[in-house]
């Protein structure tokens, strides 16, 4: 079976991006580029909402990003994609497929097929649905040492208290910290 792996980027007062979905605080180097595309040869599909997919899909494809990360853009751009959107009539990205079925159903669907991880990047109105759902099978956050003030919050809307169990905390040497989490018994 496989699991649905939610990674993340958060300042320490909790926001996955800043307001008008600025993330230049993202405190990325070498070693963050080394583990990110270590994560990324563990996945089969990466999962996306709407409007992190079209982030995503307007930096990733470009010469640009290409040029600056070539071998994370290689990933990103031909790693199997999907998004769940009921608003977008297509998308153009290289490798995605639309779906505006019920993410939870489809997700659950996906999760029984043979492969390796299914990824959730962003995508925080998709995160809290599926989270409502229980269909989360996995957190990596990584708390990067800046304080917004404002912004998006990571987790919302969360059903009530969810116990987690710690399965791996990474300190990285520019100050990030990867926080692994799973649902405990408690």
């Amino acid at each position: 079976m496989r699991r649905l792996v939610s990674f993340n980027m958060m300042t320490l007062d909790g926001f996955f991006e800043g307001p008008n979905h600025d993330i230049n605080w993202h405190n990325v180097d070498d070693e963050f580029n080394e583990y990110a595309i270590a994560q990324l040869y563990t996945v089969d599909t990466l999962v996306f909402g709407r409007v992190t997919c079209e982030l995503m899909a307007s930096y990733w494809p470009t010469p640009e990003a290409v040029q600056n990360d070539p071998v994370v853009a290689n990933l990103r751009n031909t790693t199997p994609k999907i998004v769940f959107s009921r608003s977008l009539s297509s998308v153009d990205w290289a490798n995605t497929r639309l779906l505006r079925g019920d993410a939870v159903q489809e997700l659950a669907t996906l999760k029984q097929q043979a492969g390796k991880d299914l990824f959730i990047f962003g995508s925080a109105n998709l995160s809290a649905s599926l989270l409502a759902h229980g269909m989360i099978d996995e957190f990596r956050v990584m708390v990067n040492p800046v304080l917004l003030g404002r912004g998006t919050p990571l987790f919302q809307d969360v059903p009530g208290p969810l116990h987690l169990e710690l399965v791996n905390a990474r300190t990285f040497r520019n100050g990030n910290v990867l926080l692994t989490y799973a649902f405990g018994a408690g």
